[in-house]
């Protein structure tokens, strides 16, 4: 199996690894997956100081400008708050629901990369369902896009977005923006 490097990137309160390999390379290790958790947990903290909100209904997002000057933009995915983070160096610049994977089909936890994207993209595994602002992830089809947000984990393993959200942030990612799933 080859070995993925990895960088320690310090950004306020916390640390964590970012792939920094080729593009096909993801993080599904134990470390991976703890980092990505304690940024989901760090994120939830920071959308309550930067938009004065703990929650939010299905569907809904909120976004700011932020200079991008700060810093490289991160996504960070919260399983279990069904909740989105949109970085741009330290600062908080977004926050969304999401509708990740059912129990029967998971959404992968761990630190990825972006490696694909495309303004609409239909899958081939189910049915040619369409992917609008596909953001693949990794080399099985998971991928940020937008989709039907019930509030729960409705999908087949992709992480759905509300459609103006998944615009934004389709225009604000690049190939190779880390996207850190924790559960």
């Amino acid at each position: 199996m080859k070995q993925l490097a990895i960088a320690l990137a310090v950004t306020g309160a916390f640390a964590f690894a970012v792939p920094t390999a080729a593009p096909a390379a993801s993080m599904e290790t134990y470390e991976a997956k703890a980092a990505a958790a304690d940024a989901a947990a760090t994120a939830r903290g920071d959308m309550a100081a930067t938009f004065g909100k703990s929650s939010l209904k299905p569907g809904q997002y909120l976004w700011r400008d932020v200079s991008p000057a700060e810093g490289d933009e991160r996504v960070v995915v919260s399983l279990s708050d069904q909740l989105a983070y949109l970085y741009r160096g330290d600062e908080l610049m977004a926050v969304s629901s999401v509708s990740s994977g059912r129990s029967t089909n998971p959404t992968p936890t761990g630190i990825f990369q972006v490696l694909e994207k495309k303004p609409m993209h239909h899958s081939r595994k189910y049915d040619n369902a369409p992917m609008p602002f596909m953001q693949r992830i990794d080399q099985y089809g998971i991928a940020l896009h937008a989709g039907h947000n019930p509030g729960r984990p409705a999908s087949h393993g992709c992480v759905r977005l509300p459609k103006e959200f998944a615009a934004k942030l389709f225009k604000t990612t690049s190939v190779g923006t880390p996207i850190l799933i924790g559960a």
